[in-house]
């Protein structure tokens, strides 16, 4: 589907009845909306109506130039303006990676759209940012982020001699879309402007919806500390599970643990 704002077009997938409860989903990177196809299946087979838009930069109709266009706040107006479109006065938030930093954001300003969160693998980003400038091992583990916010086009070149990535519990297939979709003019460099002009700095703002954080043990990304520290940023209802043995593509990686956790937070919250 296509949903159309004052910025731009959003591509998305969705799932189930229209008239279901509204539960929106954020992609991370390099993913799109797809990444959540099992957990639209599940939602929609419940009544829900789920909607997985592709993120600014990663929709060809809101691919906008310059690395300052993809602050986060953009982002964040972006699903506030995606609510709008679609008719939603009130929604159930899930993201993962980008999409999860982005998700906290929101719920965080704007308690009565959101009502109920799901963040996937990445902590609130006050806890992220504290720990990247107190925890060697999230510095080590981030040490990526340096290579992605070199100028362009030096990691886009790298990265698409590179060919599809491997990310562990992701089919090869959708792995290999994920690549085709990056390797089109210009979605590349959108996708690694998000890290190019973000930080995490400056989001020291409370969450009071029901929260569910969903991380994992073997994230190769994301150092415990940061996980830890996120509870202090919870004002209100707050659950942590972390699965044991499962890496960074949660929703990908365990399919219907993901789907168990979710409907059973969307269930206790309505």
């Amino acid at each position: 589907m296509r949903i159309a704002t004052a910025v731009g077009v959003f591509d998305a997938v969705a799932a189930g009845p229209r008239d279901g409860r509204k539960v929106l989903f954020l992609h991370g990177f390099p993913e799109f909306g797809i990444e959540w196809v099992e957990q639209l299946r599940a939602l929609g087979a419940a009544g829900f109506r789920a909607v997985a838009p592709d993120q600014r930069g990663y929709s060809p109709g809101v691919r906008p130039a310059g690395v300052a266009n993809y602050r986060l706040d953009h982002a964040v107006a972006d699903v506030r303006a995606i609510a709008g479109a679609l008719g939603w006065r009130r929604f159930d938030l899930v993201g993962h990676d980008w999409g999860a930093v982005v998700a906290w954001i929101v719920a965080a300003r704007y308690a009565t759209q959101v009502r109920s969160l799901t963040a996937v693998s990445v902590p609130h980003p006050a806890a992220f940012a504290e720990a990247l400038r107190t925890d060697p091992e999230q510095q080590a583990d981030s040490s990526y982020m340096d290579f992605f916010r070199q100028p362009s086009p030096v990691p886009e070149n790298q990265i698409l001699a590179s060919g599809p990535p491997v990310l562990p519990g992701v089919a090869p297939e959708i792995c290999a879309e994920y690549f085709r979709r990056l390797s089109e003019p210009g979605a590349l460099t959108a996708a690694l402007n998000w890290y190019r002009a973000n930080d995490f700095e400056g989001y020291e703002e409370r969450v009071c919806v029901p929260t569910l954080f969903v991380a994992s043990t073997e994230d190769p990304f994301v150092a415990p500390s940061g996980v830890r520290a996120t509870e202090d940023w919870a004002a209100g209802p707050y659950t942590l599970r972390s699965l044991s043995g499962v890496g960074h593509n949660i929703p990908e990686q365990v399919p219907a643990m993901m789907n168990s956790l979710l409907l059973a937070h969307l269930a206790s919250t309505r």
